[in-house]
């Protein structure tokens, strides 16, 4: 078990607060860790704590700041296997999932790493042949990072590796619900020796830890991965303090569209993969899928015959394809959604539920909800986002109907089309709402060297991963005159 602690100028440090306890969301009897809900008092030392060890770490060369990255990395491969298994554990994820997120999470540093030699500004020509400009990158200060349970560890270090490349420093607030898998990471940032303060954890609730240092006037950028009712009032807080930059990722209600031509054995597998990985409990998840009239019946029996061989149960048994969701209060609000599809008259498919059985009963586990339904602009459950097991099929007679119901939702983050025809995918990639697109594949499988960020409610139009050093970054002009008298552009006159 996880004694858990705050992570805090370099030292795990005790707090005098109340604590909460973190269960295996696959069998709840296993108490995994105890850790501290923070406090203000908490907040202000992490927040002072980050700002003193700003100007010591922007000094730093960047090609060493690299370094220390690369000596995390070095820590983390080591550990890949006992963190995969942990992570596990404590997200409910099957252990090949496990494994591919801390691969995930290590590309995007050894991504950063290898950009620490690299250029990080330009060479500008000016219209005064005597005059050299240039663009260079300066970091911001402090960076608030605040991430979901559904990545606990490949999203923090989406944030945090650009955040410390550039020169900032950050205080890092985890999802209560895997708060073990940061604890492990900020053990492993203590052991390669990183600067004392230059990252600090705090472990507790939204309320009490996300939102005081989202109104910390210290804070200068804050990154953030979850809900959109939550990244609204990030936006909101932040519009109000006058040098804040906010990059929120706020989650999707995305599509497969299927077309008449499409390879129907592909587009199952892509849907059922992108529908139920995770539990459906991933921001890129499918639950719309938009399929042509044509070949409805047959990917419909096929994918509803599929999805009944799904095997659900322990996470850590790799022959399963999926685990448990999260907690009981998500498990409630998906089975809630599953009743509200079924009074807005949807043709149920696949009933959905609680699983039961001696390997179930300890845990949250849910079995698929499958249902077909006509578009409905006034529809609840093709609005609004579920996360979890719960599918829409949505019949369309033919591409521009399948457009139009995929841009009907307030979301915008991911999109995929299963099609043999790149003028019609064209069609989908011009003038479909989304930030990720994909042909012929799941809408899950982001790599760090793309930008990763939606559209409309998705997002703010700032993606993270590669491209977030646009966010932790400001570009700055720096114009030199070699000459012995001045001369101005736009041939404004200087004589005096």
């Amino acid at each position: 078990m996880i004694q858990g602690k705050n992570f805090i100028g370099g030292e795990f440090v005790n707090t005098k607060g109340e604590t909460f306890e973190k269960r295996n969301p696959a069998s709840t009897d296993e108490l995994l860790g105890v850790f501290p809900l923070s406090e203000q008092r908490d907040i202000e030392r992490a927040v002072e704590a980050a700002g003193s060890a700003y100007p010591q770490w922007r000094a730093l060369s960047r090609v060493r700041r690299g370094e220390y990255i690369d000596h995390l990395v070095q820590v983390l491969k080591r550990e890949k296997e006992s963190l995969s298994t942990l992570l596990s554990r404590e997200q409910g994820k099957s252990i090949t999932e496990a494994r591919a997120e801390v691969t995930e999470g290590i590309h995007m540093l050894q991504y950063v790493f290898g950009t620490s030699r690299m250029p990080f500004g330009d060479v500008v020509s000016s219209e005064i042949a005597e005059k050299d400009s240039f663009m260079r990158r300066k970091p911001k200060g402090v960076i608030g990072v605040i991430t979901p349970w559904n990545f606990p560890f490949a999203i923090p270090l989406w944030l945090i590796g650009p955040s410390l490349l550039e020169g900032n420093t950050v205080v890092f607030k985890p999802s209560r619900e895997t708060p073990c898998v940061a604890q492990k990471l900020m053990e492993a940032v203590q052991e390669v020796g990183i600067p004392l303060g230059v990252i600090n954890m705090l472990h507790g609730s939204g309320e009490k830890v996300g939102m005081p240092i989202v109104r910390h006037p210290k804070v200068v950028v804050l990154l953030f991965t979850g809900s959109a009712e939550v990244g609204q009032q990030i936006r909101k807080v932040s519009a109000e303090l006058p040098d804040r930059m906010c990059a929120c990722e706020m989650g999707g209600k995305n599509a497969i569209i299927v077309l008449d031509d499409a390879d129907v054995e592909l587009a199952v597998n892509a849907s059922v993969i992108s529908a139920f990985k995770t539990s459906g409990q991933r921001c890129t998840a499918a639950s719309r899928l938009i399929v042509h009239t044509r070949v409805l019946k047959e990917f419909q029996k096929r994918f509803v015959e599929t999805t009944k061989r799904i095997r659900i149960g322990d996470p850590l048994d790799p022959d399963n394809f999926t685990g448990p969701v999260i907690n009981e209060t998500q498990m409630n609000k998906i089975l809630q959604y599953n009743e509200l599809a079924k009074k807005e008259g949807v043709e149920v498919l696949l009933g959905g539920g609680r699983l039961k059985g001696p390997q179930y009963d300890k845990g949250y586990f849910l079995s698929p909800f499958v249902y077909r339904t006509k578009p409905n602009p006034k529809s609840v459950v093709l609005k609004e986002e579920v996360f979890g097991p719960h599918v829409a099929i949505i019949p369309v007679k033919d591409l521009e109907e399948a457009i139009a119901v995929h841009n009907d939702t307030d979301y915008g983050l991911v999109v995929s089309v299963i099609t043999e025809d790149y003028r019609k995918a064209r069609e989908i990639r011009e003038r479909c709402e989304y930030g990720l697109g994909y042909m012929n594949l799941p809408t899950i499988g982001a790599e760090v060297h793309l930008p990763f960020g939606g559209a409309k409610k998705s997002g703010t139009g700032l993606p993270s991963a590669s491209t977030l050093i646009d966010v932790v970054t400001h570009r700055t002009a720096w114009t030199v005159n070699h000459a012995r008298e001045i001369k101005m552009a736009q041939g404004m006159g200087v004589k005096l």
